[in-house]
């Protein structure tokens, strides 16, 4: 009986779909790099044909057993067993990793597997699954982050000389494209979540236009909705009208409860994130909203990560990362050394010695009986990835150069935050 590849095959292409800042589509929200998009013209264009047709190939390679390459991400995550994207959409048709061909067939989708199959991967389904990036509206210059996403940091990588011009336009600053969306969701034939993304959702404009357009078309009462803040602002108009939904997933962007998390999301001050963040977490709690923790693990930040992961595991907060970091290169974990690793990997085990670790794989991070079960198997994936990623200690000097060009602008030092790290910054140009 037809079943495909186990290690490679995903139901996500079947179901979800992604929207960048400047309108184009992708169809994943995990999928690596830029390839393989197609630039939707929202106001002139609905998105059927891409999903339906354009993405056939990729179902396809999927039902065929072959390994899509922009895939590489989640295979990253589960090479060491952190939960990946893949896993997740998986859950979300009934399809169990462990137990592949039997729960294939057992699947929710499976007709639409083998129609797919029979069709040259077309599909008659919509997408029910989205993540929105709503554009780069922020206030935060994040040393890891791109212009495509802060519009802070897109202005000062132009004075710096990184870019030579701004980004595109964002999408949500067109009316029609915004109306064009929201009117063609209200035709889907079903909307199961909208996780929207900037930027800083919080600020953009779009966001309080789609929640309340989503709002008078009644999508509100069936639709789950997620949305990840930085914790710097709080807008009580926004709040109102997520509390008007049926189901609101909160995700409070941080590295860390310490000084280091001021000079990676310049220019927070870590005593105001606590501040905003406990307002947050009081308005989740009283609305019974999903609350998490969105953490992006760099090479200043591994180090400290147990104090998020203490924090939550006592408040039975979620903590979650989408991926291992690919980009900027020289601002991931793997380019430390393996003996500053060997420390910080002990201390995450030092940590979670006397505490009960699930035997079996948790996928499911967003049901909260499992939350600190789930929190206990994501830092087991940070001590895998210190111990066996390969090193790639030769990119310290681009990072040095880096740094020293975005301190210029901003006068701080990141000696003054992380001196543990001074020998391995003088040596390489500091």
């Amino acid at each position: 009986m037809f079943a495909p590849n186990s290690k490679t095959f995903c139901s996500s292409p079947w179901f979800h779909m992604r929207i960048l800042q400047t309108g184009k589509l992708q169809y994943c929200r995990w999928q690596e790099g830029k390839k393989n998009s197609f630039h939707s013209s929202l106001t002139q264009e609905d998105f059927l044909p891409f999903f339906q047709k354009e993405m056939s190939n990729v179902r396809l390679k999927m039902l065929q057993g072959e390994t899509v390459d922009a895939c590489n991400q989640c295979h990253k995550m589960e090479q060491h067993n952190k939960v990946s994207g893949r896993e997740r959409q998986l859950l979300k048709v009934g399809i169990q990793k462990q137990n592949f061909a039997k729960t294939f067939r057992s699947s929710t989708f499976y007709d639409k597997f083998i129609e797919s199959a029979n069709h040259n991967g077309d599909t008659d389904l919509w997408p029910q699954d989205w993540q929105i990036d709503l554009g780069n509206y922020c206030n935060s210059n994040c040393v890891f982050c791109s212009p495509e996403y802060s519009s802070k940091l897109a202005v000062e990588f132009k004075k710096l000389g990184f870019i030579e011009k701004l980004p595109n336009r964002n999408w949500t600053d067109d009316p029609e494209a915004v109306d064009r969306f929201v009117n063609l969701l209200s035709k889907s034939k079903k909307i199961a979540y909208l996780h929207f993304l900037g930027g800083e959702t919080v600020i953009t404009p779009g966001f309080k236009k789609i929640l309340t357009k989503l709002i008078e078309k009644g999508l509100h009462k069936t639709t789950s909705i997620g949305f990840t803040t930085n914790l710097t602002v709080w807008d009580q108009d926004v709040v109102d009208l997520l509390s008007q939904y049926k189901e609101v997933n909160l995700g409070m962007s941080v590295e860390c409860f310490h000084p280091i998390n001021d000079y990676l999301r310049w220019p927070s001050r870590i005593d105001s994130v606590k501040s905003t963040m406990d307002k947050w977490i009081k308005i989740g709690k009283d609305h019974k909203w999903l609350i998490q923790f969105r953490i992006t693990p760099t090479v200043f930040s591994v180090a400290h990560l147990i104090t998020i992961y203490d924090f939550a595991y006592t408040h039975n907060i979620g903590v979650e990362s989408c991926n291992f970091l690919q980009h900027p290169e020289f601002m991931r974990m793997s380019i430390l050394p393996m003996d500053v690793r060997e420390q910080i990997s002990t201390v995450l085990e030092q940590w979670i010695n006397n505490k009960d670790i699930s035997q079996n794989k948790i996928i499911n991070g967003r049901s909260p009986d499992l939350t600190k079960d789930f929190i206990l198997q994501d830092v087991s994936s940070y001590i895998n990835y210190l111990k066996n990623s390969p090193v790639e200690t030769d990119k310290w000097p681009a990072l040095v150069s880096y740094l020293k060009k975005l301190e210029s602008s901003r006068g701080n030092s990141i000696l003054d935050y992380a001196p543990e790290y001074e020998k391995l910054l003088r040596q390489s140009g500091y």
